[in-house]
């Protein structure tokens, strides 16, 4: 198989997205009554807010000034009743925007998830562990904070301005349209300061994709790094990588931060104004102590809303930049699809031919892995694939699963062309035991019935002995219960690979592949392997790339497989007679091996 190509992160552009915005915006559209509703309680809090101010006026102007106490009374009456009105909004709205959170989230990683199952195997060959990941992690808690907790600073900082602003016009409306004249002024900064903030929040994503890419390499490939001594290369590497994101960071930090204190500078404009403005009114009898004091009230009650708007302006940059590569996985579309009048056959058994195919990946066409490949495979044979790395073997097995398809030509299962049939009615056939087996953290029982979900325990126990599995893991102090670890690391690699198998046993497949297998176990392991190998096996088309003599000397053909050709194709003894690859192959490495699988008895007689 060749070599995928680097991934590349996309590169977005710097301008703003309108689309982004109305995707990101759709999440909530399932849930729209929560929205009115929080939105409503919202404004219905923000009115009461500013309708305090003004009642504080009249308690200063009606009451204390005036010296009314039955006026003041009244006032502080329904001042205090609607304070019980307003706390039920303020519980009502943080409810339904932590749960509405909540929904997205789950929304959102459902989907992304969901589309992961569906997307082609060739997508993993070029897409980092680490890009997906930070897609469904940080950049989708990003983009449920904009939808939630931002819409609601949004909606909260428009309605006080708007209130405030009723208000004042009320008191004095020539102040209040001075404090709504600075309002577009603050919009147009707001426009200059976005280009520039969301081009550093995407460089800050992209990167930090890449360093979730790195942790997973390093963690997942620790006893490789431990084992070359790697650890202050990649510290030095993983440095480069942080401090790339922190100079990003720091960038766009900063101009967040120098957007704070200019919407403060032109509040306290704004400010200075009322109060000289308000002086001058007062002295001549224009404007009331309470209605100076309410002025003053209300332009610092729009400075915080504007700065908590501007935060979530800032933050919003981050949340585009993280929807775009959210929605980016999620239109990736899978290569290997199903036509739309395709069939789920009862049973996929019968004769597998493979003709005039080629494939390439990458589409790349000058290189390709197979070419012209042809083999007529007949139901129940056992064909053990043998040849240098990258001269097809994995790809001609990948082909059979149609985890990839022809670049030309077909492949056949009986007399139909298999891109026929359903994805899910071939693969659901297979039998797949990997070179370096997976399994998923949970109980020795969960792992073997991952094969086959509805399975019994009785089911399970009784593949795990067809399969060489049931010994050890009856020695295990929760037998069946026994936790594997994450991968499976509490095993050893034999006992992995022997789960692994008794899972495809369970499963009970028509086409069983076994790709190097036992290339890391030992002989004794080996042993065990190779007989629940041959109970599989028993009935059923199998495929076996193996390094190993012992595991291909019984198959039916051994195809030698180089640069995407057979070159050589028979039993065991017949290619040892050609004297051709298979000879060499066998003479090098199959050699020493026999040779030490009989020198005991040689010393023995």
């Amino acid at each position: 198989m060749t070599t995928p190509t680097h991934f590349e992160e996309e590169e977005f552009t710097t301008k703003f997205n309108g689309q982004t915005v109305l995707r990101i915006l759709d999440q909530i559209k399932e849930y729209w009554r929560w929205v009115v509703g929080f939105v409503l309680m919202i404004i219905l809090v923000s009115w009461l807010d500013s309708y305090f101010t003004f009642l504080s006026k009249r308690m200063i102007d009606e009451g204390i000034v005036a010296k009314n106490i039955p006026a003041l009374r009244s006032i502080a009456t329904r001042y205090g009743s609607l304070i019980i009105l307003q706390a039920l909004g303020v519980f009502g709205f943080i409810y339904l925007t932590g749960v509405l959170g909540e929904r997205v989230r789950y929304d959102l990683r459902k989907k992304l998830f969901a589309h992961l199952q569906e997307l082609s195997l060739s997508y993993y060959n070029h897409t980092p562990v680490g890009w997906i990941m930070s897609r469904v992690t940080s950049d989708v808690e990003r983009v449920a904070e904009l939808v939630t907790w931002g819409l609601l600073d949004t909606t909260w900082g428009v309605m006080n301005i708007i209130t405030a602003t009723y208000f004042m016009m009320r008191i004095n409306w020539r102040l209040g349209l001075i404090v709504f004249t600075l309002i577009p002024a603050l919009v147009i900064i707001a426009g200059r300061f976005q280009k520039k903030i969301i081009v550093e929040f995407r460089k800050v994503r992209k990167i930090n994709s890449k360093i979730t890419g790195t942790y997973n390499e390093n963690i997942t490939g620790v006893r490789v790094v431990k084992a070359f001594g790697r650890e202050a290369r990649n510290m030095d590497e993983f440095g480069d990588l942080t401090g790339e994101m922190y100079r990003a960071g720091y960038r766009a930090a900063w101009l967040s931060a120098l957007f704070l204190p200019t919407v403060q500078i032109i509040s306290a404009i704004a400010l200075g104004s009322i109060v000289w403005y308000g002086g001058i009114q007062a002295s001549v009898g224009g404007m009331t102590i309470g209605g100076i004091q309410a002025f003053v009230s209300y332009i610092v009650f729009m400075i915080w809303p504007i700065q908590e708007m501007a935060r979530v302006y800032a933050e919003m940059q981050q949340s585009v930049a993280s929807a775009e590569r959210i929605f980016s996985l999620l239109d990736a579309t899978p290569e290997v699809v199903d036509k739309p009048e395709a069939i789920s056959p009862p049973s996929i058994r019968g004769d597998i031919r493979f003709e005039n195919v080629d494939f390439h990946y990458d589409d790349n066409e000058n290189d390709p892995v197979l070419e012209d490949f042809n083999l007529h495979i007949r139901q129940g044979e056992t064909i053990a694939l043998v040849g240098p790395t990258g001269g097809g073997k994995t790809t001609i097995i990948n082909l059979l699963g149609r985890f990839f398809e022809p670049s030309r030509g077909r492949i056949l299962f009986g007399e139909h062309d298999y891109k026929d049939f359903t994805l899910q009615s071939i693969q659901s056939r297979l039998g797949v035991v990997l070179q370096t087996p997976h399994l998923f953290s949970g109980s020795v029982m969960e792992n073997i019935r991952y094969g086959k979900l509805d399975a019994s325990d009785e089911e399970i126990i009784a593949a795990a002995k067809l399969a060489g599995a049931h010994e050890f893991i009856e020695k295990f102090d929760k037998g069946y219960l026994e936790e594997v670890g994450e991968g499976g690391n509490l095993l050893s690699v034999g006992q992995k690979q022997l789960i692994s198998l008794a899972r495809a046993v369970l499963r009970k497949p028509e086409i069983f592949i076994m790709d190097e297998a036992t290339s890391s176990v030992d002989t004794l392991t080996e042993a065990l392997i190779q007989k629940g190998m041959e109970n599989l096996m028993q009935g059923r088309t199998s495929f076996v790339i193996a390094h190993r003599l012992s595991t291909i000397k019984r198959a039916s053909r051994i195809l030698v497989i180089e640069a995407g050709k057979i070159t050589e194709m028979g039993t065991h003894t017949e290619l040892l007679k050609k004297d051709g690859h298979y000879y060499r192959l066998y003479t090098s490495q199959f050699r020493s091996e026999l040779e030490r699988e009989y020198r005991p008895l040689e010393s023995v007689g």
